[in-house]
């Protein structure tokens, strides 16, 4: 398995524990261990110029996702895609949510895994079931570290 972290965005991140996570999240999904997953972590002025560019929405977001291949059958190997965050923001929404910006990246980083193999949460039972899904797979996941 090919889980790439990289880290531009000048702030501290919890690298390892993100490797460690969608490491989890990956098998708990039932996606092949052998996909291929990019996790960026970049300034937050670089996450508005995406998320215009590419979202067609104004100013900065908290994590954005660039699915590549949707495995067809379970197990298939595949390049799931990219996922980008701002620590920055994430810091911000934690703040608000009244937990720590680490956990903000989990939920996150998790967040936009399920965006890459189809997840979405424009419907309200969508969101409900979305949510749902990326705080159960985090939560299992902190009880094996």
């Amino acid at each position: 398995m090919t889980i790439e972290v990289t880290n531009t965005s000048g702030q501290l991140v919890p690298s390892a524990e993100i490797t460690s996570l969608m490491q989890f999240a990956m098998k708990t999904l039932k996606l092949n261990p052998e996909c291929d997953l990019a996790i960026g972590f970049i300034e937050d002025d670089a996450m508005t110029e995406l998320h215009i560019k590419w979202m067609d929405e104004p100013g900065s977001t908290d994590v954005l996702s660039f699915p590549m291949d949707m495995p067809e059958f379970e197990g298939e190997i595949v390049t799931l895609g990219d996922i980008v965050i701002s620590p920055t923001f994430a810091a911000a929404q934690a703040k608000t949510a009244g937990h720590s910006s680490e956990h903000e990246i989990y939920i996150l980083a998790t967040h936009g895994l399920l965006h890459i193999i189809g997840h979405d949460h424009a419907e309200p039972e969508e969101e409900r079931v979305m949510f749902a899904l990326q705080e159960e797979i985090v939560k299992n996941w902190k009880k094996t570290q």
